[in-house]
Parts: structure tokens; sequence; C-alpha cells
């Protein structure tokens, strides 16, 4: 409680604000680009855009793992649980949209669609289920992976398969150093994934992108201090790799983690909502782990599907190139009680963040 009270000091606030005025350029304008939804949530709900100068934009990038896992990926568990697997997801997985049905459809319609809070869960139904055949969706970046990877190296029952959606974060990141009327001057990025692959995943940023690089916690005055530690870095002409969330992230990451995802899984490309393929971005089961792979087990693999309804524009907002309020869906078609997008389903999803904040 003491950490919490501290960073959430209106004092210490008003203070570093003063330092991000005093820093940020007078004319040209800053974009400064974050991958996590719960920065978005702390940004949005705190009012910190509020605080900041004209000159000094954060925008929100891909860093809602549920947003970003294809319709054909989602249309792979509805397509098992209307084929009588029982599926177990996480519960903002199941109003996600696929090409035409979320797992809350099929439920509807008479599958066995059950929410979890982590693979354990799903292991401990099919041991007390031996009869019936279960699939963990496994969606997540690599804060959730390690927990999918353990229970697949631990031998699960064998009424257990993985259907596993795991993304990676730097990927995406390197996605939008690459989309060209996309003008990005500065990363925040995640602290919980940051725990796991450590500071040196970021390493490349400032070192092949002159990309002024800050790993943040998710108080308030962890934004305020990665906003204020990127603007002196652009006053300086400098870019380097720094870590605001020493209290939790260390250069080397949680290596016991990262072995065991090296273990259980391979890296391979990945299609992301709305984005297309990027390279290197997804965890695949190992051959050795077939058994447990949902995908050969069943033979369901869907390799295309529609990710955006017409006139959704997550895509968009996911890459920080709209805010969802210019979305012509936003809070009109789609609202959190019936979302049409992605981007309002999930509570990291930048749209339903806006939405339940009254954002205007």
């Amino acid at each position: 409680m003491l950490e919490r009270s501290i960073f959430r000091d209106p004092d210490l606030a008003k203070r570093v604000v003063e330092k991000i005025r005093e820093t940020a350029p007078k004319k040209d304008v800053v974009k400064i680009c974050h991958v996590c939804g719960t920065h978005e949530w702390t940004i949005t709900h705190y009012g910190l855009r509020s605080l900041l100068p004209s000159t000094v934009e954060v925008i929100a990038g891909p860093g809602c793992p549920v947003c970003v896992t294809p319709a054909s990926e989602v249309d792979e568990a509805v397509a098992l649980a209307l084929e009588g697997v029982t599926v177990t997801c996480f519960g903002d997985v199941l109003r996600v949209p696929g090409s035409e049905k979320s797992l809350l459809d099929a439920k509807a319609e008479g599958a066995d669609v059950r929410v979890v809070y982590s693979a354990m869960d799903a292991v401990r139904m099919a041991e007390k289920e031996p009869n019936k055949e279960f699939a963990f969706f496994a969606i997540g970046f690599e804060t959730t992976a390690p927990s999918t990877a353990i229970e697949v190296l631990r031998k699960p029952p064998k009424n257990l398969s993985f259907l596993v959606s795991h993304r990676l974060i730097p990927p995406a990141m390197e996605l939008l150093l690459g989309i060209g009327d996309l003008h990005i001057d500065g990363f925040i990025a995640p602290g919980h994934v940051s725990t796991v692959i450590g500071l040196k995943a970021y390493e490349v940023f400032p070192k092949a992108y002159r990309m002024p690089t800050v790993v943040a916690g998710f108080e308030p005055l962890d934004v305020l201090f990665a906003i204020y530690m990127i603007l002196k870095q652009l006053r300086e002409g400098a870019a380097r790799l720094e870590n605001e969330y020493v209290r939790a992230v260390s250069w080397e990451g949680n290596i016991k983690a990262q072995e065991t995802m090296s273990k259980a899984f391979n890296i391979v490309d990945g299609d992301w909502r709305g984005l297309g393929k990027l390279p290197s971005s997804k965890f695949a089961l190992k051959e050795d782990y077939a058994i447990y792979n949902a995908r050969e087990k069943f033979g369901v693999r869907i390799t295309s599907g529609r990710d955006l309804p017409p006139g959704c524009q997550c895509h968009l907002v996911m890459i920080g190139k709209i805010k969802p309020t210019e979305c012509p869906l936003f809070m009109k078609a789609c609202t959190p009680q019936k979302p049409v997008g992605a981007c309002m389903v999930s509570i990291e999803g930048t749209c339903r963040i806006w939405a339940k904040a009254s954002v205007k």
C-alpha cells in the first residue's frame, strides 16, 4: 500500500508534469506509443492525457492480446466447441468475435464452453472428467505463455489439448515502425511482459531504430515518469533503453520462465487481427508435444477469417492511427454491451477502456 500511495501522490505528480512541460518541445508534436492495455487503462482512468502539453501525444498500440487474436483462431475454437470438445478459456475471450460466431454464441447453441482462470484449471477439469475431451484456448502475450508452457511440460491428461494462440510483443513494436504514415518518437514498453522477457528484449529499438524506449510500471506516476524519460532523451538527441519499472523488471527477465517457453514452444510467423502476418510473432507447440496440439489432434486448422466486420476500424485503433472516437461504430453500433469489434470486448481493449471512461 505504501508503494501504491507513493506512485499516486498528487504533489509528486504535479512536479513530474512540470518537468514534462519544461522538457516537451514548444512547436513540434512528439508522439509516444505504448503497447499495453493496462497502460491505456491507467492513462485514461486517471486522465493523464489532460495533464500533458499539446505537443505531447500518447497513443495506444497493439497491447491487448484478446484484441489481436485473429478471427481464424477464434473460428478454430468455435469449431472445436461445436464438434463436442469442451473449450476452456479466459473470461474476456468468450465474446471475442470470430468470422461469424464467438465462443459465447457457440455456448448459446449448446456447446460446452467454460471460463477458467489459468491453464491449471483446465488440467483439473480434464482430470475430473476423463471421458470428455477438453481444449484450453491459450491466448496472451509472454506474460501468460509460461503458465501454458509449464502445464504442457508436466504432461497433462491425454484428454486435454491446447489451442495455442500466444503472441510476442517486440515484433508488434517493429511492425509499428514499418508503417510509413505512422510517426512514432518513442516507446513505453509493457511492464508485465517485461518481467518475463527482460529489458534486453527491447535493445534493438534504440540500437537499430534510434527509438527511445522505456519500460514502465502501471501506476500513474510510472507512466508520467516514462513520458518524462522519453522526452529527456529526445531533447538530448539520444536513444536509450531505460527501465522505469526497476522494482519489478531486470535486464535478463525471468530466465526460468523463458526456458520453460523455449522447451514447449517454437516461435513462428503469426497473423494478427487486421494487421496481417508478422514474422516470428507467435508461439506454437513443439513437435515433441504434438499429442497436446488441438489443431493436430482434431484436424482443425483455419487459415483465414473475417477479422473486421463492416465499418469496424479496430485495426486502425490498435496501431494508434485513429482514436476510438474516430471509428464510426464507436458507442453507436459498437458498445460494451453489444461489441462489434474485438477492441470493445476485452477490459484491455482501447475502445472498451474509452467507452467505460466515457471519453468523447
